[in-house]
């Protein structure tokens, strides 16, 4: 029963320090960059489950693409969206998610309104990817 329990914690060890390691890339990553407001909704989206943050499988984002800003009912608001591949062993998933920008706190907030992306032209958005797909 030993050997079990050692195992098991072997185990969650290695899964724990894989997704440790990652936290600390992108921080490192967005040390020289932490003021550029791509950047941090980049990094937002990248602390969010939808785009892998807890994922013990290592994810690559490919395609992703960012909309914005553009207002709507008085908010300031961005649309990301990305195509992520990894968990799903060949499917690749599409998350997506709505930043809205509070600029007198100088704060960034994801909403859950998925319906105001519709209509807005989107752009490539290559900071989500340099920052989230490990350097080869």
């Amino acid at each position: 029963m030993p050997v079990r329990i050692a195992c098991c914690a072997v185990v969650v060890a290695l899964g724990l320090g894989g997704c440790m390691a990652r936290r600390t890339q992108l921080d490192t990553a967005l040390s020289a960059d932490a003021g550029s407001l791509r950047a941090r909704i980049a990094r937002v989206a990248l602390d969010r489950v939808e785009f892998g943050s807890v994922s013990l499988i290592p994810v690559r984002f490919e395609h992703s693409r960012i909309s914005g800003p553009f207002e709507d009912g008085g908010r300031t608001l961005y649309c990301v969206s990305t195509h992520m591949k990894g968990r799903t062993f060949g499917k690749a998933e599409r998350p997506k998610i709505v930043v809205q920008e509070d600029k007198a706190a100088g704060r960034l907030r994801v909403i859950e309104d998925d319906e105001v992306c519709t209509g807005h032209r989107t752009e490539p958005f290559p900071e989500l990817e340099t920052l989230g797909n490990p350097s080869a």
